[in-house]
């Protein structure tokens, strides 16, 4: 989450202000930021190639430098976000776990340390990493809301024991009903730190378990257990929409975004479970690293509840970049007694003349 939900892990990458505790390691003499320009440059180069997707490169080049510098705080975290990246979640908690080791008064490492964790169902040991992380900075906001994600979801794991004792335990029954509505609205990646601590903002690479939120990856939002199909060795083709026949080609700018979004609600309201999951890229970060299937699986079972649907989107704001693009909206959703308002955040893409999303989660 400043680390990395599967909550619901747990990823849109958050830019971090310095740490005040940084900047005094910093003054103190204890961190170097430029060592050399040629370290500036080779970080900035790992950063971009992570950013491309070049991961073995981005590799290598944080290698170079710690092969020279070993301790080098924002090598080694650019490192443990490259790790994540690849999926080697255990290389990537051991490079963290070091890091809160020699530089303890860092947030960032706990926060990323409680989203792998997360992405794992470690729920209790990623509670811990963001209580150290809440520890080290009070004011760290992102921490904050991954903790709440994980509470959210070990309160399901127990309302599910709790049912698996008593199935007929109608208070249970609601409140886990209640939970699992809520996070299917604020279903986030947890936020993984994406801060060098070295006071440089980078891109977080987009851990699959993506929370705690799952840092809740996420989550989750972005973390809830819930009963999950059997995994499939090979992720579930995209669905695909059937076009409407005065449907056209999505072009490159910002009204195709919007408009993208408003389509998404209109099939999530109408119920239209094929063309709400048709809206989602086929390497949607899922909430807290689940499989596609099992997350598809949930989202039907929850939208085709009796309760009829309302979900409306305003104030959208777009910003694009190529074949992808950002936005940030507010959401309104009504089911039942349920009704609530969130601000959502998005990566869109743009595959084959059509913008998808790619990352969702609930914004500050």
């Amino acid at each position: 989450m400043p680390m990395a939900e599967k909550y619901n892990i747990m990823t849109l990458r958050r830019l971090f202000a310095l740490p005040h505790a940084l900047a005094a390691l910093l003054c103190a003499g204890i961190l170097t930021l430029t060592p050399t320009v040629v370290r500036a440059d080779t970080l900035q180069e790992a950063s971009r190639l992570m950013k491309q997707g070049q991961l073995g490169p981005a590799l290598e080049k944080t290698d170079q430098i710690l092969a020279s510098k070993p301790k080098d705080a924002q090598a080694r975290f650019m490192k443990g976000l490259i790790l994540t990246e690849m999926n080697r979640h255990n290389d990537a908690i051991a490079v963290f776990t070091k890091l809160t080791e020699d530089y303890p008064e860092l947030p960032e490492p706990y926060n990323n340390l409680a989203v792998l964790y997360a992405q794992q169902r470690q729920f209790e040991k990623a509670k811990n990493a963001l209580e150290m992380a809440i520890r080290t900075h009070p004011s760290y906001a992102t921490a904050h809301e991954n903790l709440g994600d994980i509470y959210a979801r070990m309160a399901s794991q127990a309302y599910d024991k709790a049912l698996q004792i008593d199935s007929s335990n109608a208070s249970a029954q609601s409140k886990l009903a209640l939970i699992r509505d809520l996070m299917s609205v604020s279903a986030r990646p947890a936020t993984l730190a994406s801060h060098n601590p070295a006071g440089k903002a980078q891109v977080a690479a987009a851990p699959p378990a993506k929370a705690v939120v799952a840092p809740v990856a996420k989550s989750e939002p972005a973390p809830v257990a819930k009963p999950e199909p059997t995994a499939t060795a090979a992720p579930p083709a995209e669905p695909k929409p059937v076009p409407s026949a005065d449907s056209k080609p999505a072009a490159g700018g910002k009204q195709d975004v919007e408009k993208a979004i408003r389509d998404w609600a209109a099939a999530w309201s109408k119920k239209d479970i094929k063309a709400y999951l048709a809206s989602y890229a086929h390497d949607f970060q899922t909430p807290g690293g689940e499989p596609r299937s099992a997350w598809e699986a949930e989202r039907a079972r929850r939208i085709n509840k009796p309760e009829p649907i309302q979900v409306g989107v305003e104030n959208i704001q777009v910003a694009v970049d190529g074949d992808r693009a950002t936005a940030k909206f507010r959401q309104h959703y009504k089911s039942g007694k349920l009704k609530t308002a969130a601000t959502k955040a998005m990566v869109m893409v743009r595959r084959d003349g059509r913008w998808l999303i790619q990352q969702e989660r609930v914004a500050n």
